[in-house]
């Protein structure tokens, strides 16, 4: 029988007393990977703080390894959509990565070698091992992701979530990211918020169109189609098509 690591049961958040989600039902079983889309303002961001236990609902209920948000912090890994900080600090790859045992360390415990050995793994994973000694403040926009991928992964969680992963990459390093979460996905539960909907039918297994509401999509074919689109996105979008080896020759754009 398969695990369900999150069950949301018509979930509600009021951010200053403005709906920002509204009676989302849905559930991930172990071994999903469920990609989260829609405009910006839609939701995805809040819906993923919830899951992490940093917003509270206003109504529903939302459970997470079968407790309240917040209660197994050491099983997830959270890759934020991007990383404000000071590209003058003296901070190296290899100690970013470790910080991703945080959650496994009591308060003032030192890391030890099997975190170390951890951050190194990790850091194979993701293709970095060669630049463990190198400032991130020297990293370009595509590896800074990948060692926020890194950081989420030296801590051996059973959930990953992504807040946008490509948003601020080139299409060659976007490819190799989402490459790099399709060999994961056959590990580790991921859900991942994006706007990319091109990586609907080449990578993930179902996916939340959110908007406020939401449209699941079980099993996709391709991006989510125009009827689709017409219900989630306020305006008009365009669908980018993957075919089985978009990465040798250029993606279609579809109108919706």
């Amino acid at each position: 029988m398969t695990r369900e690591i999150v069950r949301c049961d018509r979930l509600g958040v009021e951010l200053g007393g403005v709906t920002v989600l509204r009676d989302l039902s849905f559930s991930v079983d172990e071994g999903d990977f469920l990609a989260i889309v829609g405009p910006n303002g839609g939701g995805k961001t809040t819906l993923l703080r919830v899951l992490l236990g940093l917003q509270k609902p206003v109504e529903g209920r939302v459970l997470v390894f079968g407790a309240v948000p917040g209660r197994f912090p050491e099983k997830i890994g959270y890759v934020p959509q991007r990383l404000f900080f000071d590209r003058d600090f003296p901070l190296g790859v290899r100690e970013a990565v470790l910080m991703g045992r945080m959650a496994l360390k009591t308060p003032f415990q030192h890391y030890n070698k099997a975190d170390r050995a951890a951050a190194d793994e990790a850091l194979g994973i993701v293709g970095l091992s060669a630049l463990g000694n190198r400032r991130i403040g020297a990293l370009s926009g595509g590896e800074l992701q990948r060692v926020l991928i890194a950081r989420a992964l030296a801590g051996k969680p059973e959930l990953l979530l992504l807040d946008e992963p490509t948003a601020s990459v080139d299409p060659e390093m976007r490819t190799s990211i989402y490459d790099l979460l399709d060999q994961l996905k056959k590990s580790i539960t991921i859900v991942l918020v994006t706007h990319d909907t091109g990586t609907v039918s080449r990578f993930v297994g179902r996916v939340l169109c959110l908007n406020c509401s939401m449209v699941m999509r079980e099993n996709p074919e391709g991006a989510p189609g125009g009827d689709t689109a017409r219900q989630i996105y306020p305006y008009t979008v365009d669908l980018l098509v993957h075919h089985p080896h978009a990465h040798d020759r250029p993606e279609s754009n579809v109108k919706s």
